[in-house]
This record gives C-alpha cells, sequence and structure tokens, in this order.
C-alpha cells in the first residue's frame, strides 16, 4: 500500500454548553478543527483529527499544526502508511517538533492499517478488554451554584464522572469543589482539575482547603516538580496531565509525584502510537488511565474510543468523547455515548465514516 494523495480540511467546532472556561481566563465557545485524510493506491483512506484548545493551553494553535503538516506532507508520498515508526521516521526526518500535527498523521494511519487487516483498531491494540466504559465531562469554572446545577443535569443523563474547572483563587475553589460534592451521587467521581493554573501558594492553601472532601486533584500547577511541592502534605490522590509527555515522565510521576492516575491526551503525546505505549507503562506501573484529547469531533472520539476499549478496566478511570461537548459531528455523530458510557465502533479502522460535506479544504498534495 502506497500513500498517493494527503488532504487537509478545516472545520469550526463549537462547545456544546455556552462556554468553555478554564483557570486564567481561558476560555472557548468555538475551536478551530484540523483533519488530515491519507488516500491510497488501494483506494482506502485514513482519517486523523488535531484539534487544539485555544492558543494558551498547551504549545500549539491550528495555524502552526496546518503549517507543519503542509511542510510534511509531500514526504508521505509513495510510503506505506501501515509502517507506522517508519511514517514517524519519515516525519521526524522532515520537521523537529510539530508533535501535535505529527499525531494527526499517526491516527489516519492506523485508521489504514485496520482497514488493511479487516480489523477495528482496538484490536490492534491489544484486543477489546472492555466492551464499554466510563466517560467523564469537564464542569466549565463559574460560580459554585452554576457549577453544581452543571453537574444535577448531566449526573441525569447518566454522567458520574466529573473533571470540574479550578486553578483560580483557591478559597473561592474550594467553594466551587464542595458545592459540588454536596450534590454529586456518593458513587460520583469527583476531580478538581487546575489545569496547572495555580502557583505554589495557592496550590497548597487550594489543597488545605478541600482536605476533608472526597475529591481527586488534578494538575495543581504547570510542572511536575511544583505538583510534587504542593502536593506534599495532602492525603487527596494526585492525578497528572499537561505536564506528563514521555515514558520518562511516566515514571516520574509515580516514583517522585506519587500521582495515582494520569491523563494521556493522544495529540499531546504525538499520537495513538505513543500514547498506547504510554498506556501499556502506565498499566505495569498499576497506575489508572484516563484516555482523552484536547478538543475535537468524532475522528478524535473514534480514536480515544478504541484505546481506552482495549485497556485493563481495573486500570481504567474514564475517557471523553469529544463529539458530546461538541458539535464537530463530521461522521453522524459516531461513536455515540449511552448513559455516562462509551464504546469503540467494531467495523475495520477506526470504525467511522467521514463526510467532507461543509468542510474547508485547506490544501491537496498528490
Amino acid at each position: 500500500m502506497k500513500v498517493v494523495g494527503i488532504d487537509c480540511f478545516g472545520y469550526n467546532l463549537r462547545y456544546a454548553h455556552g462556554e468553555y472556561v478554564m483557570s486564567g481566563g481561558r476560555a472557548a465557545t468555538s475551536e478551530i478543527g484540523t483533519l488530515v485524510r491519507l488516500r491510497t493506491d488501494e483506494g482506502l483512506e485514513g482519517w486523523g483529527e488535531i484539534t487544539p484548545l485555544g492558543n494558551r493551553y498547551l504549545p500549539t494553535h491550528w495555524a502552526e499544526v496546518r503549517a507543519a503538516l503542509h511542510t510534511m506532507a509531500p514526504a508521505l508520498l509513495g510510503r506505506d502508511p501501515t509502517k507506522l515508526s517508519a511514517i514517524r521516521r519519515t516525519l521526524d526526518g522532515v520537521l523537529l517538533g510539530g508533535g501535535y500535527a505529527k499525531a494527526a498523521v499517526d491516527v489516519a494511519c492506523w485508521d489504514l492499517l485496520g482497514k488493511a487487516c479487516g480489523k477495528p483498531v482496538a484490536a490492534l491494540l491489544g484486543g477489546v478488554l472492555q466492551e464499554d466504559f466510563p466517560l467523564y465531562e469537564a464542569v466549565p469554572l463559574t460560580w459554585p451554584d452554576e457549577m453544581a446545577d452543571f453537574v444535577v443535569r448531566r449526573q441525569e443523563a447518566g454522567i458520574k464522572r466529573f473533571q470540574l474547572k479550578v486553578g483560580n483563587h483557591p478559597l473561592e475553589d474550594a467553594d466551587r469543589t464542595r458545592a459540588v460534592v454536596d450534590v454529586a451521587a456518593p458513587d460520583t467521581l469527583v476531580v478538581a482539575d487546575s489545569n496547572g493554573g495555580w502557583n505554589l501558594r495557592a496550590a497548597q492553601i487550594a489543597v488545605r482547603a478541600m482536605a476533608d472532601l472526597p475529591v481527586v486533584i488534578e494538575q495543581p500547577c504547570r510542572e511536575t516538580d511544583d505538583c510534587i511541592f504542593a502536593m506534599r502534605h495532602s492525603s487527596l490522590p494526585l492525578v497528572l496531565d499537561e505536564s506528563i509527555l514521555t515514558a520518562t515522565d511516566v515514571f516520574r510521576a509515580k516514583s517522585d509525584a506519587g500521582a495515582v492516575s494520569i491523563n494521556i491526551k493522544i495529540s499531546r503525546v504525538g499520537g495513538l502510537t505513543q500514547a498506547a505505549r504510554m498506556r501499556d507503562l502506565m498499566q505495569d506501573l498499576d497506575l489508572m488511565v484516563s484516555v482523552e484529547d484536547t478538543w475535537g469531533g468524532d475522528i478524535v472520539s473514534a480514536a480515544v474510543s478504541h484505546l481506552a476499549a482495549s485497556t485493563k478496566p481495573e486500570n481504567f478511570q474514564n475517557a471523553s468523547f469529544m463529539n458530546d461537548w461538541t458539535d464537530g459531528h463530521v461522521a453522524g455523530y459516531q461513536p455515540r455515548s449511552w448513559q455516562g458510557r462509551g464504546a469503540a465502533p467494531t467495523l475495520p479502522g477506526l470504525g467511522i465514516t467521514v463526510q467532507t460535506d461543509g468542510l474547508e479544504s485547506v490544501f491537496h498534495i498528490a
């Protein structure tokens, strides 16, 4: 199989609940997504997606992603997309960095590998261990009563895992968290996620103010070393996210930070290949695994679903279906969640059919 064409498409994804607000004034009502299609000489095509969450959440943005894809795309012509390691070496030989753009290509290659084998991606990642799995939803940062109301509404839809956006004033963040805990069902997982928004002083004040609550603290500070310092005297469980990029970071998360779980964002770590390797390492270290991405729609949700479905249930915390959070329904709103749970498509590859109607044509290389 050889790549004979690379197409890049764009589209806007609106947030389903109005405005998505994080710490530090980071907010979004819509984001710009980028889709990659690899066409082959055998008539098969593979799809990937990268949709950054704004310009200040992680070190990338939509224009940078598209520039990187345009730079790397010609090198893919004539290459076998099912040789995943060779594809990555080819891209690395063209561009230093650009991991977010490379992630979209990597997912598209997994889609093609599955279609060539006649197997869903989950089967190629070790096989389905979870026919369905729990999903979480993020609760935008606002007033405590409004965050509590959001949780009440989404509990009615079957959601039992919530990630509260905190990271501003620490005592106000404690009030937000307490308001949610008060309305949450007993079996609900509540995570207070600062997205690295607290400095050391604020993090320690917030963690101390939440000490009596049945909550998990996620990424209190931007760097792992600062998270370690902030959590030094706390017995609350710690989840790390934005500061975990490599296998070495995974080891540090457990041995130095004492984290119990890590959120793997597929695009942040460079693609499904690296995400699966890190997932396997986390399972070996008996850490809990969360699977997600920065933002996106049906393609991102499908990639997440296959990694989640092939994760050991005893080491799985939750996943996110971004197509529930956004209107990015380029594949007929598939995969579809049900009562707070998700499942991986069973057709070959990602198992979804992408429609290009209404998408912006960014570039075509053949």
